[in-house]
């Protein structure tokens, strides 16, 4: 294995091992952190669903006993037992009303997982302005040439010169 030539004694291996290690664990620590605010907003969520199934279900109930209070009302035209059904079926009502603004408040509050969503772009903008840059060599000639090609590229013999120079 070859050493970097600037004064770290780590191989390139060495390097690209420590590299791949922390881009993992970054990407562990993002995934964590989104998994924390989802975590929040879903129990905010479970207890607002629970709130709109309450709302539904009393809402639901309450439909027979308006029938009720506008058959035994049509009977009677007075204050009698047609008037308590709709007294009854107004407390239903305003139950459901009061579990229903329970669920928006509770809904209001889920949020998009916004500090992940930014760590994340940060994470991204700092890969993109990543670029590798190229080492000197011992000799003090640059690593890099023109083609693509890589510091090794100098100890390629060149494509006119025979491969055994003793034939």
């Amino acid at each position: 294995m070859s050493t970097a030539h600037n004064g770290d004694s780590r191989s390139i291996g060495q390097l690209f091992a420590a590299a791949t290690a922390e881009m993992s664990a970054l990407v562990h620590d993002e995934i964590a952190l989104a998994k924390a605010e989802l975590r929040q907003d879903a129990k905010r969520a479970a207890f607002g669903s629970a709130a709109v199934i309450g709302a539904v279900a009393l809402a639901f109930f309450s439909v027979p006993m308006l029938s009720f209070a506008a058959a035994y009302g049509l009977q009677a035209l007075g204050l009698t037992l047609g008037w308590s059904f709709l007294i009854v079926f107004g407390g239903y009502v305003v139950l459901a009303l009061l579990l229903g603004a329970f669920a928006y408040g509770r809904f209001k509050k889920v949020k998009k997982p916004e500090r992940s969503i930014a760590s994340a772009k940060e994470t991204a903008a700092v890969l993109q302005k990543a670029k590798p840059h190229p080492r000197e060599l011992s000799d003090g000639a640059a690593p890099a040439l023109r083609g693509g090609a890589t510091e090794y590229a100098h100890a390629l013999p060149a494509a006119d010169t025979p491969a055994n120079p003793k034939m």
